[in-house]
């Protein structure tokens, strides 16, 4: 999962971004955890890497459970930097429309996190999590009966089916592809060139929907993880009535419990109540506030000047993936008032500096510049302590396989960067080889993180030419195979508690293409092979190959040098009730929350 470009990694999806739909270490309602003590939060994030349980029937009947305090009524303000790169939930990926597609839409499962942590996949449109046959080979669902979309259509399993064949369309570039791979392979729109739009479907011994409330999937080997993939954010139902293909993005229909009333693209975005929403079908969310303001362009550190302050509006407000400006951090938590409003918890992304390996082909150059870059100067942009630890590798502390000593570059040592080390490796490399172009989003972190690169690089010797992208796109220009940048920061979080939602979507080489999450264009022989090999295993066996993998990767190829694990420290104005972090997104979970009065 990516979070989003401007604080996180790609994601939301989920999120469990990129988001992002990934799951991380737990804080308690009240905002606590040190924050400041790395290896106190390790052993919080680990927590999280234990698989998630699968709900039957009872687990997923609706309604969810009240949160304590709760009342209805009033607007829940939601301020952002970036605006919206998606809204169409078969192109979300990332963290930010990740938070906003948990009010908008309902998928077959749905992630539920109780009030200690723990994470259950329960059905969501579907009556259960699911039900496995043929060794896992095949899955069916049953739709729940009163589903309705916003505008008062039955939700069917000839929608499920549209949801699914959509996403084999060309104009579908930027979401999760887990389900269309797995069900026809790498090359999956030959499949299926035109989506299903043409009136020509998958064959029944791929995607049956024998009556209206039946869904089965056929696969050509076990997937116990399917229950978590249709959970994510990209997989949401998209009901056949009212698809309007390209222009879907901009006013897609709702089956959750908001509406969308009203969109200026990167300005704002208005929500609602969906009244065709039936608490009764839905054991997750809730429907308190009147409705959701989102506010856009609004930098991090105006929106935590503003939640500090709890001034007005501000008081009824959130932060949607943005955290506490670094700078303002102790103003924050100085102030026990302020600090009560805060949540926290360890993310799952790993922050990495990515080559383009069509563009930095000599290894050199890429051993030096992961020697040289300071992941120190990086972190305090981020918060310090509270925005993120050193990262040694490529794995997150969240996940199953999580090495806390593999550190192949030193980077635990030497945080702040080897220069000697750095120079040395670059002797005798073409002047013609030291310039390197470096893409940043234009947000306030990314000026930061253009100033710690440029200020490393530059300084072993490097000429680096930073080109500016603009943060709502961030994803898509540098998922271009032929864009025109030597490197960028990316990140990624597990999509669930698997290292083959991390190695799989970022180094297959199967999966270079526009619009794709291998970022790197990585194409090895060794690394696909690896990949092949523990997608089959059971999880023990699996868990060393995908530590092969990583070796590999880091020591011999090396299509990104690991920067630092991030950390989320959120604020929300006095008026907001029901706020805690939620392991699922990551962020603040935005389906429970409530204004007071």
């Amino acid at each position: 999962m990516k979070p989003i470009s401007s604080r996180r990694a790609r994601a939301i999806v989920v999120a469990l971004a990129a988001g992002s739909l990934a799951l991380t270490a737990c804080s308690k309602n009240d905002g606590g955890g040190s924050g400041a003590d790395s290896k106190k939060d390790q052993k919080e994030a680990s927590v999280q890497s234990k698989a998630v349980t699968y709900a039957d029937a009872a687990g997923s009947t609706g309604p969810a459970a009240e949160v304590p305090g709760a009342k209805p009524g009033g607007t829940i303000n939601v301020y952002q930097e970036a605006g919206l790169s998606h809204l169409d939930p078969g192109q979300i990926y990332v963290s930010d429309a990740g938070q906003v597609a948990n009010l908008l839409f309902r998928r077959l499962t749905q992630f539920k996190e109780d009030d200690k942590g723990n994470v259950s996949v329960v059905g969501d449109l579907a009556t259960d999590s699911g039900k496995a046959s043929d060794g896992g080979k095949t899955w069916t669902f049953t739709l729940k009966d009163g589903v309705k979309d916003q505008n008062g259509n039955a939700i069917t399993s000839a929608d499920i089916r549209h949801t699914v064949e959509r996403q084999y369309a060309k104009f579908i570039f930027d979401g999760p592809t887990y389900l269309q791979t797995w069900l026809s392979g790498a090359d999956y729109r030959k499949a299926l060139p035109n989506g299903g739009f043409d009136g020509k479907h998958l064959p029944d011994s791929v995607l049956a929907t024998p009556d209206d409330k039946t869904v089965v999937f056929h696969f050509d080997t076990a997937r116990p993880d399917l229950p978590q993939t249709l959970a994510m954010a990209g997989y949401a139902v998209v009901p056949a009535k009212g698809d309007t293909k390209e222009k879907y993005d901009k006013a897609p229909v709702a089956t959750g419990p908001y509406k969308i009333v009203s969109n200026k693209v990167g300005k704002e975005l208005v929500l609602a109540k969906n009244t065709n929403w039936d608490a009764k079908t839905d054991s997750v969310r809730h429907q308190y506030a009147n409705g959701f303001d989102f506010q856009f362009g609004i930098t991090e550190s105006t929106q935590t000047k503003r939640l500090i302050a709890d001034q007005g509006e501000d008081k009824n407000a959130i932060q949607l993936t943005g955290g506490v400006e670094a700078t303002q951090i102790q103003d924050v938590i100085g102030n026990a008032a302020v600090s009560k409003r805060t949540v926290k918890g360890y993310q799952p992304y790993v922050m990495q500096l990515t080559f383009n390996l069509d563009r930095v082909k000599d290894l050199k150059v890429r051993q030096a510049i992961t020697y040289a870059v300071n992941s120190k100067s990086l972190i305090a942009g981020e918060g310090g302590a509270y925005g993120g630890d050193v990262a040694p590798n490529y794995f997150a502390p969240t996940l199953p396989g999580y090495e806390a000593t593999y550190d192949p570059y030193g980077r635990l040592k030497m945080p702040q960067g080897n220069i000697a080390k750095a120079k040395e490796i670059l002797k005798g490399v073409p002047a013609a080889e030291k310039k390197v172009v470096f893409a940043y989003s234009n947000s306030e972190a990314g000026q930061k993180r253009k100033v710690a690169i440029e200020d490393a690089l530059t300084k072993v010797g490097f000429n680096v030419v930073s080109k500016e992208v603009d943060s709502a796109s961030y994803y898509e220009q540098i998922g271009k195979l032929n864009n025109p940048y030597d490197l960028y920061i990316t990140g990624w979080g597990q999509d669930w508690p698997s290292a083959a939602t991390v190695i799989t979507p970022i180094y297959d080489g199967t999966q270079v293409a526009d619009g794709s999450s291998n970022y790197s264009h990585v194409k090895d022989p060794k690394v696909d092979e690896l990949i092949k090999k523990a997608l089959t295993q059971d999880p023990t066996a699996a868990a060393a190959t995908w530590k092969e993998a990583q070796h590999y990767l880091l020591e011999k190829v090396l299509p990104a040098a690991p920067l630092w694990y991030t950390k989320q420290f959120q604020l929300s104005g006095s008026n907001i009730g029901g706020a805690r972090y939620g392991s699922v997104s990551s962020l603040i979970d935005i389906t429970r929350l409530y204004v007071k009065s």
